[in-house]
């Protein structure tokens, strides 16, 4: 692989996982020359990357969200991933597409995805072991138990989990890889 990203560096924790990710055509660079690992992803480049590791499908679906422009290019992709019922909106008009994608927020749509692939998402991990494992919202706290059992998700400093925190694009590749 001959890296185009001038910050990312083979010693870099995610190296391998920007790799994967650019020869799979799941990310682009944020310029020809730029990855941006550390930059906290939006719910519509979460949703593209999933669309893309599908091959882009196509479907004929309906979409309600209101704040979602048919030109954008993320449309086809939260498009096919509501169908499907990888993603929820905040309410049945409202997506949210520039919206940060919190830690947790991810775990769940990540979970989503992987029932729809057929994987086993019954596997559940140790959230006591976090400091901060209280932070976790309730309607998350099931899909974060298994993204920790199923080693998606590991802690941080001082052992927090930092479940309301940004996601990153480093973060994202490495999870798919």
């Amino acid at each position: 692989w001959e890296n185009p990203f001038t910050d990312v560096k083979e010693e870099d924790w995610f190296y391998d996982a920007v790799k994967f990710a650019e020869e799979k055509g799941l990310f682009s660079g944020t310029t020809e020359t730029t990855f941006s690992p550390n930059m906290a992803i939006t719910r519509a480049m979460l949703v593209t990357v999933l669309w893309r590791a599908e091959e882009k499908p196509a479907v004929d679906y309906l979409l309600s969200f209101e704040d979602i422009d048919k030109e954008a290019y993320y449309a086809e992709a939260v498009r096919w991933a509501a169908s499907v019922g990888i993603v929820k909106g905040y309410s049945d008009t409202e997506f949210a597409p520039d919206k940060l994608i919190s830690r947790e927020e991810m775990a769940a749509i990540i979970n989503r995805y992987a029932a729809e692939k057929g994987v086993d998402t019954s596997v559940r991990g140790d959230l006591t072991k976090f400091t901060d494992q209280d932070q976790i919202s309730d309607w998350a706290r099931a899909n974060v138990e298994w993204a920790v059992g199923y080693g998606l998700i590991s802690g941080k400093e001082n052992n927090m989990l930092d479940p309301q925190g940004s996601t990153t694009r480093a973060e994202v590749a490495a999870i798919l890889q």
